[in-house]
């Protein structure tokens, strides 16, 4: 059996348990934000509000700067486009998505060939005011069924990362302060 192998099969890198999304609201805060990530955390560039050419400018400048202090950086994008950019891997709901996004039972099925999910949202948050939060005891039944690790999103920040007793978690304005 040990012919099959070319070499040593690779080893993973473990996935980071805290995570920072960018959008148009942190991003004039985005330097200060990455130099306060725990080293091993994970940066998700979405930056939707961007022209591609700027999209793509911004993302360098910010990979660099998490690149320099251990910190992986996934794209919001396709796969293909997360490898052309060279990031680590892509965010949102396709289906070759690194990290996928979720928000109910059936989207979290769905995400079976990701690393992780990204289940939201947990708590009420600024990004979606007035919009229906899962809550605590419904997040954690759902997050019960999921195929993969999850990574609960919204009003997350440390404070309520240690109220969920969750492990993994990810947050837009977490690191502003």
């Amino acid at each position: 059996m040990a012919r099959c192998y070319s070499g040593p099969v690779p080893r993973k890198k473990p996935l980071p348990h805290i995570w920072l999304l960018s959008d148009a609201r942190n991003d004039a805060a985005l330097e200060r934000a990455i130099k306060r990530l725990p080293r091993g955390s994970g940066f998700v560039f979405r930056h939707y509000h961007l022209p591609e050419g700027a999209r793509r400018a911004r993302f360098d400048r910010l990979a660099r700067l998490a690149r320099a202090r251990g910190i992986a950086v996934v794209l919001a994008g396709s796969a293909a486009q997360a490898r052309r950019w060279g990031a680590d891997g892509s965010y949102g709901p396709h289906g070759d998505a690194t990290l996928a996004t979720a928000h109910s039972l059936r989207e979290l099925r769905r995400a079976c060939r990701a690393a992780a999910v990204l289940l939201s949202p947990v708590f009420p948050t600024r990004s979606h005011p007035g919009g229906k939060a899962l809550g605590p005891l419904r997040f954690r039944l759902l997050a019960a069924h999921a195929p993969v690790p999850v990574i609960a999103l919204g009003g997350m920040n440390a404070r309520t990362a240690r109220r969920l007793r969750w492990p993994r978690w990810a947050g837009i304005d977490a690191f502003l302060r």
